[in-house]
């Protein structure tokens, strides 16, 4: 059996004793002789019970708050503070207020004080690695996880999903069209499910389309100057790269920078333009040379070969920085308030009994093409 599965009634049978003496045994209430409530907590450890938290929540009174974990690079992200405004609000129709957790503050024995605060849990993009987030799955509260998580932990009440392999071979489907060959992907270190999302697809769509793909692992949250660098490093080492597609929330700049430093025209090039000297900038629909950030006088940029060569620059998460780069762009629109109202809206709903525990939920986004992808009209 499995913790979804597993009933007291399950255990009383398994124990040999009656349903109402393992619910005794396992509150630590009832008149239950010690080696009873023994016997019946090592029953439910083997079997993998969990107590249902929707009904441990209705024998307790509520403290009409809610509880928000974000990853702890949430606070230099604007997709998380979007996110979060947009759990807020609807938690506010329901007239629940939302706490904001501490990184640690599910760690240890912290759990059951972050139970007594709050009626239920939002726990977003929950990383193995995050030594709070198995406490707080196993808080004794309804909680709901904004992406699965992929460790060892109790199972949430509920999850809101998005589908970021479907959102990541878009992009690569996308530049494949615009006429890109030898694509790249910047794709985020760490063990979240979108992490390892989009990691696994970059392998794996290279190897269904014949494509030789380059990888290269940055930080979650790898700021535009760490995606300078290591945009740079691999146009350097790989001049036939024509398509860069950057990961990270914000990140997408640092490899328009690096387009201009190799001397790389940002979009899609047209066959009259591609062999002569311009002026002009880049817009989208008609390239004229100007590379991002800088324009081209003829030289061979700093990757070494092919300083004509345009590059095609996508980003897995848009935003401001995506919609005011020069040029702008092309990026996934997760649409991360409307996300957060999701997260936000299945847990009221389960807290409410409206929804079933264990639902998962799926999360639409949309591809928004821009200047830095398009071609020539």
């Amino acid at each position: 059996m499995t913790s979804r599965t597993v009933t007291l009634l399950d255990v009383a049978r398994a124990a040999g004793v009656s349903k109402s003496t393992v619910s005794d045994a396992l509150q630590g209430s009832g008149r239950v002789a010690e080696a009873t409530r023994e016997r019946v907590r090592a029953v439910a450890e083997q079997l993998g019970y969990r107590p249902n938290s929707a009904a441990r929540r209705l024998r307790r009174s509520s403290t009409g708050a809610i509880g928000l974990h974000l990853p702890q690079t949430a606070t230099r992200l604007d997709y998380y503070m979007n996110l979060a405004f947009g759990a807020v609000a609807r938690a506010q129709e329901e007239g629940l207020d939302v706490v904001l957790l501490a990184p640690a503050g599910g760690a240890g024995g912290a759990s059951g004080r972050v139970a007594s605060r709050v009626d239920g849990l939002l726990v977003i993009d929950p990383e193995v690695g995050d030594s709070a987030v198995p406490g707080l799955l196993d808080a004794g509260v309804p909680v709901v996880t904004g992406e699965r998580y992929l460790g060892p932990a109790a199972a949430p009440s509920g999850a809101v999903i998005c589908d970021n392999a479907a959102s990541l071979t878009a992009l690569l489907d996308h530049v494949t069209e615009r006429g890109a060959r030898h694509p790249a992907v910047l794709a985020p270190a760490g063990t979240s499910a979108w992490a390892t999302a989009l990691r696994a697809t970059a392998a794996s769509w290279g190897q269904e389309h014949g494509v030789a793909v380059a990888l290269r692992t940055v930080p979650f949250a790898a700021t535009p100057q760490e995606a300078e660098e290591t945009t740079l490093a691999l146009l350097r080492t790989d001049p036939a790269v024509d398509a860069v597609i950057c990961a990270p929330d914000g990140a997408a700049p640092g490899v328009l920078r690096a387009a201009a430093t190799a001397g790389r025209t940002v979009g899609t090039v047209s066959d009259r333009t591609a062999g002569s000297t311009t002026s002009g900038r880049t817009t989208g629909s008609t390239t004229s040379g100007r590379t991002a950030g800088g324009t081209t006088s003829g030289r061979t940029g700093e990757a070494g070969a092919h300083p004509r060569t345009p590059l095609l620059v996508a980003s897995c998460v848009d935003g401001t920085a995506t919609r005011s780069a020069e040029p702008p762009v092309t990026a996934v629109d997760l649409r991360p308030a409307a996300y957060g109202r999701a997260c936000a809206e299945l847990l009221c709903d389960i807290l409410a009994g409206r929804t079933a525990p264990d639902t998962v939920r799926r999360h639409a986004w949309a591809l928004e093409t821009r200047a830095s992808t398009a071609p020539p009209r």
